[in-house]
C-alpha cells in the first residue's frame, strides 16, 4: 500500500508531500490545479519516461518519491532480497530524480539502480489506470493473469511454467547430445586413426630413458669393449699388470711386519686395495667380452626413438601426453559407439517431458475456457450502472502454434461499447476514461483475488454523471474494501464515499505557479463547502452546502463503513 509520495519541484509543483490511507483516496481540484500533474508523477515513479520538461521552472532536479507498506506482499520482498535490497521495517521507498539538464536516476531503498528496477517493483504494488500506456490491463500477460486466478487455475499455470521447463530441458539435453554425436561422427575417422597409431606404438610412459641408455650403448659398442680391455689389462690381465704389482708389495709388506708387527696394517690396507683391483679388472674384462656389437638391434632403436619423437610432435609435448590423449580419444570412441543408446533415451525423455506438458497444458486451457465466459458475464453486469449499457465483452483465447511456457494459448480481452460493433482489444478502446471504468469493472469482480494493493484511476468519470456516477462511486467503494484506491475525480459523487479527500489547488510562489495539497477533514466544513463546488452550485449556498451534507451522510450511513479493510 501506497502510504506516502513526495514530489519536489515536478511541473507546477514545488513541494508536496501526501499521506494516504487503506481504502478510498481522492483527489479533487479545479480544472488546471494540478491533479493530474500528481498522475503524472506516480506514472515516472512506476517507470514512465523521464523527461527534463518535468523539472520545475528555475529548480535544478525534479524529484519523486513513494513509501510502501509492504504488509502481505511476499512476492516483492522476496524480489529486494534477491536484489540485495531488502525492505526495512516492511516499508519500501521508490526514489526517481530528473535534472534539468536531462539526466535522471534511480533509488530503491537508498541504494542506486537503473530505473528499470523502480519501474518494475513499483508496478507490483499500483495498477494506474488513466492516460498512461504503461497500465497493466493493456499487457496480453497481465490479461492471463487475471483471467487465470479468477478461474482459480494458478496453480494449474504453475504447473504448465514448470513442466515447460522440464520440456525445455530435456530438448536441451537432446540438442546438445546430437550436436555432440554430430562432431563425434565427423571426427569418427581421425579418431580411430589417432586411437590405431598410440595404440600400437604400445606406449611405456618410462621407456625413454632405457631407450636412449641401450642405444647409446651400442652406437659406442667397440670403444666400449676396446677401452674396458685395457682396463681389465691394466689392473688384472697383462703383464705387470697393478694387480701383480700389488701382490709383490703384500708379499714385501708380510715378510717386514715380522720385523715390526706395526706395519701390518699397511699390509691389510695395500692386500685390500689387491682384491679390489682383482675385482674390477675381472669386472672390465667381463664388460668387455659381452659388449654386443649389433646394428640390427641399434637400428630398432633408433626406430623406436623415431616413433616416440613423430608421436610426441602430434600429441605431446611429452609421451605421457601421448598417452593420455590416447586414452581421451578411446572414450570419445566408445562415446560414439555409445551415442545410438543414449540418443534412444534422451529421445524418450524427451517425450515424455512433452507428453505431461500437453497434459497440464490441456488442464490449463480447459479451466481458462471455463473461467473467460463468466468473468466475461459478471463484467458486462457491471459495465451498465458504469455508463456503458451497451458494452459486451470477449475474452478470447487465441491457440499458440505450440505450448509455450504461459500454456498453449495467449488471452486477450475484447469490448464493444456499442451495439451492432465487432469487439476490439482493450488497447483500441475509445477513450483513458472508458479503460478505467473496464478495469474498475473487472476489479470489482476480482477484488478478492488480485494481489496488486493499490489501484489508481484517471479520467474515470470523462463524460459522467447523474446516476452513472452514483454507479462509479458504488463501485469505486466496493473495490475499496479490498484495495487501496486512488482516484482524481470531478465528481461529488465519488469524493464523498473517499475515506480520505485530498484537495489541489494553485497559487503562485516567488513568481511562479505552483500547487498545493490539504488533507480535508471527513467531518469538516472545508470538505462540505468542496463538495458543493464539485455539485456545480454555489459553495456558500445553503443548497449547494445541503446537497453536498446529503451525499456526505449517506456515505456516512452505509457505503464507506466496511470500506478500506486494505
Amino acid at each position: 500500500m501506497l502510504i506516502e509520495l513526495r514530489i519536489r519541484d515536478f511541473a507546477v509543483i514545488r513541494d508536496l508531500r501526501l499521506e494516504l490511507g487503506p481504502g478510498l483516496n481522492v483527489l479533487t481540484g479545479e480544472t488546471g490545479a494540478g491533479k493530474s500533474i500528481i498522475v503524472d508523477a506516480l506514472a515516472l515513479l512506476l517507470g514512465e519516461r523521464a523527461s527534463s520538461q518535468d523539472v520545475r521552472s528555475g529548480a535544478e532536479r525534479a524529484v519523486v518519491e513513494g513509501v510502501f507498506d509492504l504488509a502481505g506482499s511476499a512476492g516483492v520482498e522476496e524480489e529486494l532480497d534477491e536484489l540485495g535490497l531488502p525492505a526495512e521495517d516492511g516499508l519500501l521507498i521508490l526514489r526517481r530524480e530528473v535534472q534539468a539538464e536531462g539526466r535522471n536516476r534511480a533509488w530503491v531503498n537508498g541504494s542506486s539502480v537503473a530505473a528499470a528496477v523502480v519501474g518494475t517493483l513499483g508496478s507490483r504494488l499500483v495498477d494506474l489506470h488513466g492516460q498512461h500506456d504503461h497500465q497493466t490491463l493493456l499487457r496480453r500477460s497481465a490479461q492471463r493473469d487475471i483471467l487465470d486466478a479468477f478461474a482459480g487455475a494458478e496453480a494449474d499455470a504453475r504447473r504448465v511454467t514448470e513442466r515447460y521447463r522440464d520440456w525445455r530441458a530435456a530438448r536441451e539435453a537432446l540438442e546438445a547430445h546430437r550436436e555432440r554425436v554430430r562432431d563425434l561422427s565427423r571426427e569418427a575417422e581421425l579418431l580411430r586413426f589417432q586411437h590405431e597409431e598410440i595404440t600400437a606404438a604400445r606406449l611405456d610412459p618410462d621407456e625413454e630413458e632405457s631407450l636412449e641408455a641401450e642405444a647409446e650403448r651400442l652406437a659406442h659398442s667397440h670403444e666400449l669393449a676396446s677401452e674396458m680391455g685395457r682396463v681389465h689389462e691394466v689392473l688384472y690381465g697383462g703383464e705387470d699388470s697393478l694387480s701383480e704389482r700389488l701382490t709383490e708389495l703384500v708379499r714385501l709388506l708380510e715378510r717386514e711386519a715380522r720385523l715390526d708387527p706395526a706395519l701390518g696394517g699397511i699390509r691389510d690396507l695395500v692386500d685390500d686395495a689387491r682384491h679390489t683391483v682383482e675385482e674390477a679388472g675381472r669386472r672390465a674384462g667381463d664388460y668387455a667380452s659381452g659388449v654386443e656389437h649389433d646394428p640390427g638391434r641399434l637400428q630398432a632403436l633408433e626406430e623406436r626413438r623415431d616413433l616416440l619423437f613423430r608421436l610426441k610432435r602430434k600429441y605431446g609435448p611429452e609421451l605421457a601426453d601421448v598417452i593420455a590423449t590416447g586414452a581421451r580419444v578411446a572414450g570419445e570412441i566408445r562415446a560414439l559407439e555409445e551415442a545410438e543408446t543414449d540418443l534412444s533415451a534422451l529421445e524418450a525423455a524427451l517425450d515424455g517431458a512433452h507428453r505431461r506438458l500437453l497434459e497440464v497444458a490441456d488442464a490449463l486451457s480447459r479451466a481458462r475456457a471455463r473461467g473467460a465466459g463468466e468473468l466475461a458475464r459478471r463484467v458486462e453486469q457491471i459495465l451498465p450502472a458504469l455508463g456503458m449499457p451497451g458494452a459486451r465483452v470477449e475474452i478470447a483465447l487465441l491457440p499458440e502454434d505450440e505450448v509455450g511456457p504461459a500454456g498453449g494459448e495467449s488471452v486477450e480481452y475484447r469490448v464493444t461499447l456499442n451495439e451492432g460493433f465487432a469487439p476490439r482489444g482493450l488497447a483500441r478502446v475509445a477513450s483513458g476514461g472508458e479503460l478505467s471504468r473496464v478495469m474498475l469493472a473487472l476489479k470489482t469482480v476480482l477484488a478478492e483475488v488480485d494481489r496488486i494493493p493499490t489501484l489508481i484511476f484517471d479520467e474515470i468519470d470523462a463524460g459522467i454523471g447523474g446516476a452513472v456516477a452514483h454507479g462509479v462511486a458504488e463501485t469505486l467503494a466496493t473495490v475499496a474494501r479490498h484495495h487501496q484506491v486512488f482516484v482524481i475525480t470531478h465528481l461529488a459523487q465519488v469524493a464523498s464515499r473517499a475515506r480520505t479527500h485530498l484537495l489541489v489547488e494553485k497559487g503562485v510562489l516567488a513568481g511562479v505557479a505552483a500547487a498545493s495539497v490539504s488533507v480535508l477533514a471527513p467531518e469538516g466544513e472545508a470538505r462540505t463547502r468542496e463538495i458543493a463546488r464539485m455539485l456545480g452550485g454555489d459553495p456558500d449556498s445553503p443548497e449547494g452546502l445541503d446537497h453536498a451534507r446529503s451525499l456526505l451522510a449517506a456515505r456516512n450511513g452505509g457505503g464507506e463503513r466496511g470500506a478500506g479493510s486494505g
